[in-house]
């Protein structure tokens, strides 16, 4: 298939996610069924952001001119994807960036997040019948030449044990920060809430840390935050928070909540769900030179970083850990072995 074609068949697939179609609406009731953490609101949001940033015709060919990708795939890899399920749809781009190349996916669904991205595949083996051979979905990767696999960082390592030898992009745990200076405004602060709070948290771009100056007035920030007091209404949720809150009562350990998240001042940018960590800094230019380099960081926002509120709607070229997929597939995987 040309890459036209299959741009036009990516645009076909971004009408239907926007689409009310009852059969695409019947399976977002059933993957929400399926994982407590996908709320039908959170589905929706994963899916419009992808249908509206990348699936277009405009995204799609800029992407793909940007890369040089070539309009017939004369040596198709057969790539394995392994795909996480933290957040709806997170493993789209990969198959996304497979599919793009004219190269063949054979996938590997994370139990948490397999009935979306099955379905869609699905739809579009539908329109296109002959793609049904070069885009496989399988519980066990065999054959691959390629891979493209996230997870944990312990997971990492039996993924380098396993797929080391083949040309790879193997991917660990990450999350993201945000840099607050003390005079944003109340938009901002609530632009930063929903960094902090879509998914429950749980995307390696969602912000689990801040960094703060040591006058910091947190009653702003604490106001702004209580647009996601609903979050409470769900149990996993809710669980998640009271066990953490209960942690710090009990150890006596200082911290503020508004009633849905707390705060804590702590040094890992990693948090569990329903907290969110912040640290003091007196050097914001040291600290702006360590977060560009720190390897547990995949985003950071706040003024003169990526803006408040955007960082769970990446673009296309916004690539999981910085290392350029498209450019992997297109020319790094083919040379892998030079």
């Amino acid at each position: 298939m040309k890459l036209q074609d299959r741009i036009s068949l990516l645009t076909r697939l971004g009408d239907y996610m926007q689409s009310q179609e009852p059969e695409w609406l019947a399976v977002q009731e059933r993957a929400s069924r399926e994982n407590g953490w996908f709320i039908p609101s959170f589905i929706t949001t994963a899916v419009n952001s992808i249908a509206s940033n990348w699936l277009t015709q405009k995204a799609l060919t800029t992407w793909v001119e940007s890369a040089e990708i070539p309009n017939q795939q004369t040596t198709p890899y057969n790539v394995g994807l392994v795909m996480a399920g933290n957040i709806p749809l997170v493993g789209f781009h990969d198959w996304l960036c497979v599919f793009v190349t004219g190269h063949h996916a054979q996938l590997k669904l994370s139990s948490k997040d397999n009935v979306l991205i099955s379905h869609l595949i699905n739809k579009l083996l539908e329109w296109a019948p002959p793609l049904a051979a070069s885009n496989q979905m399988t519980e066990r990767l065999t054959g691959c030449d390629a891979y493209l696999a996230t997870g944990s960082t312990n997971s990492s390592r039996y993924f380098n044990y396993y797929f080391g030898k083949y040309p790879h992009i193997i991917r660990k745990n990450k999350t993201s920060v945000g840099v607050l200076h003390g005079n944003e405004t109340q938009e901002e602060l609530e632009q930063l809430a929903t960094d902090v709070h879509l998914y429950f948290g749980l995307g390696c771009r969602n912000v689990t840390k801040l960094f703060l100056p040591t006058d910091y007035n947190f009653i702003p920030l604490l106001e702004a935050f209580k647009k996601f007091n609903w979050l409470a209404d769900f149990h996993k949720y809710k669980n998640n928070y009271d066990y953490n809150l209960a942690l710090y009562i009990l150890n006596k350990q200082y911290y503020m909540t508004n009633g849905s998240i707390l705060l804590v001042e702590e040094k890992n940018c990693f948090a569990p769900v329903s907290q969110l960590n912040y640290e003091f800094v007196e050097n914001f230019e040291t600290i702006s030179q360590e977060i560009s380099t720190h390897p547990d960081i995949q985003a950071v926002v706040g003024r003169n970083f990526l803006p408040f509120g955007k960082s769970q709607h990446p673009s296309l070229t916004d690539y999981a850990d910085g290392v350029n997929t498209l450019d992997f597939l297109n020319k790094k995987m083919l040379n892998w072995h030079l």
